[in-house]
């Protein structure tokens, strides 16, 4: 009798262990639906009918209280949610609508807390802004939980923190999505810093200096690639507000991340050049191409014209204008004799105007092509030495710096004025 009753105690206990393995594997399961999830990337895989919706498999804690997603494409509609929910939120509702869940929605910029009517919250939100959400640790353990978000690393000022009620098993980061072409990068693991550190973010802005920016962030004087590099169309360009003049004609990039491929290249287009072009690939354009170190004049065929560039390299561009040139942007009350640069102590020598040796007395060419077809002479650097020049034709309005990537996770640090001071 003695042995049955231990078969049944040891048959109990094999029965207890498999239910407390069970009930772990449930408790950290991420769960999904009409999602599909590659590595740290999520997108929607739904007929925009009915909403996806993505739940992390642990919640929120004082070791890990914050996460970001970051807009990879906004697809037809841009309807992404980030927040908070339950461990076993419905999948098929977004964020934010059901009970004790909070989201910020980017496509309306509106706060929902457990209603479908959302309360209008802070500005929507597109393809390369990074969306966080976080819980202050000073309310941890007094049954509420105070919810923030950031956008872009920064709790804006308008943006007021949100306290909500604890959940018993606490608060998990979900994402939802509702229409086609939608797609985030997930950061389980992100950090956020204090206000203070914020401040230094606005101080050191440089995004005043870029007239257009198109799948690329902007950090202090860094450019980030946020597209999604799976074809010639995703080519993130950042293009300067002020065109090259001879005040300012050279700029400089450093490569920080060459990315998957490299695929970086800088140089100088109109104004008006189409943003999803690599700089160099369409007329009105030039430019020095890292990954095989080819010049692009206006054509989507490069030519053989100097080393291949990898990390830390330094490329640069600039224009040798003749002494009497004059853009139609520069202002016409400047005395032309007072246009000298003073550069700081740089490895690139100042080529502001052409060399004595290569200006011939030709006045009358010049003057012929003053109006139609203005020529200059285009140089490129790499690590401050001149690796070849191009003559072009300067378009009407003049030449921009332009800088152009194409791969995933490519970083430059570019600096405009490298030679003024």
């Amino acid at each position: 009798m003695d042995d049955i009753n231990l078969h049944y105690r040891f048959l109990n206990w094999r029965r207890r262990i498999r239910e407390i393995r069970e009930v772990r594997a449930v408790r950290f399961q991420e769960r999904y639906k009409r999602m599909l999830k590659d590595g740290d990337t999520l997108s929607y895989q739904g007929n925009s009918d009915e909403v996806g919706c993505y739940v992390a498999p642990r919640p929120l804690s004082k070791g890990n209280c914050y996460f970001e997603v970051t807009i990879m494409d906004t697809g037809v509609r841009g309807t992404i949610a980030v927040g908070l929910v339950p461990q076993f939120y419905k999948l098929d509702h977004q964020p934010g609508w059901l009970p004790h869940s909070v989201a910020y929605h980017a496509d309306d910029g509106k706060l929902y807390n457990g209603n479908t009517v959302g309360q209008q919250f802070g500005p929507k939100c597109n393809r390369g802004d990074r969306i966080g959400c976080g819980i202050h640790l000073d309310s941890f353990e007094t049954g509420l939980t105070t919810v923030f978000f950031t956008k872009n690393g920064k709790e804006a000022r308008f943006y007021s923190p949100l306290v909500v009620p604890a959940s018993p098993d606490g608060l998990f980061p979900a994402i939802g999505m509702h229409s086609l072409g939608e797609e985030v990068r997930l950061d389980l693991q992100a950090e956020w810093g204090p206000d203070e550190d914020d401040s230094v973010m606005m101080v050191d802005s440089h995004e005043d200096e870029w007239g257009r920016l198109h799948d690329v962030r902007v950090s202090g004087t860094v450019l980030e690639y946020t597209g999604k590099g799976k074809s010639i169309m995703d080519v993130g360009l950042a293009q300067a507000r002020q065109s090259l003049s001879t005040r300012s004609h050279y700029f400089e990039v450093e490569i920080v991340d060459p990315g998957e491929k490299c695929y970086i290249a800088l140089g100088l287009a109109r104004r008006d050049y189409p943003k999803n072009r690599h700089p160099g690939w369409s007329r009105g354009s030039v430019a020095y191409h890292a990954d095989d170190g080819k010049i692009f004049h206006g054509s989507g065929v490069g030519d053989p014209f100097g080393p291949r560039c990898f990390e830390g390299d330094v490329m640069g561009c600039g224009i040798m204008f003749p002494r009497d040139y004059i853009l139609d942007s520069e202002d016409d009350s400047d005395d032309g004799e007072n246009v000298e640069v003073r550069p700081k102590q740089r490895r690139v020598q100042n080529v502001l105007y052409l060399n004595d040796e290569d200006e011939e007395e030709e006045d009358g060419e010049e003057m012929e092509q003053e109006h139609e077809g203005r020529k200059v002479v285009v140089f490129f650097t790499r690590n401050g030495k001149i690796i070849g020049k191009r003559e072009v034709v300067v378009p009407p309005g003049g030449f921009y710096p332009t800088i152009g990537m194409l791969s995933s996770g490519e970083k430059v640090k570019v600096d405009l004025h490298p030679l003024s001071g």
